[in-house]
């Protein structure tokens, strides 16, 4: 599992026709004992320090947090009992998104991101307006 995109991942983002906003579906998993700098605490934990700083940075570049929790349970389907949080974060456009994480800052407190983070899945989402959508379950 990875904790950041290849190459081909940014590329193929950048690429999409998509115009706008991209809500970003984070799936976290998080490592039981932090590593270096944060041994002592838990995974979680450091990501947290992570989080604090990085929600305040994406607000101040025109993104917000959306939503964040676990799941309690799974109701359809399997895969997703190995994860511990989810977050939607939505981003101005996916050249924001791209700018906002490859900005110093971000650089500079992922130290906390890469000592909590076991494995994450990231997926890009663009609102889709189709008739009854607020329907679909």
């Amino acid at each position: 599992m990875s904790i950041y995109p290849s190459e081909e991942q940014i590329r193929s983002l950048l690429a999409s026709p998509e115009q706008g906003p991209v809500v970003m579906l984070n799936l976290l998993r998080f490592k039981p004992d932090a590593s270096a700098p944060h041994e002592g605490i838990s995974g979680q934990e450091a990501y947290a320090l992570y989080a604090e700083k990085m929600i305040a940075f994406v607000e101040s570049k025109g993104g917000r947090l959306l939503w964040s929790g676990r799941a309690d349970e799974q109701i359809i389907g399997t895969g997703a009992e190995g994860y511990d949080m989810f977050a939607l974060v939505e981003y101005p456009s996916r050249q924001a998104f791209i700018e906002i994480t490859s900005d110093p800052i971000v650089q500079e407190i992922g130290v906390h991101r890469a000592a909590g983070l076991e494995s994450q899945w990231l997926l890009a989402a663009t609102t889709v307006n189709l008739p009854h959508a607020r329907m679909v379950l």
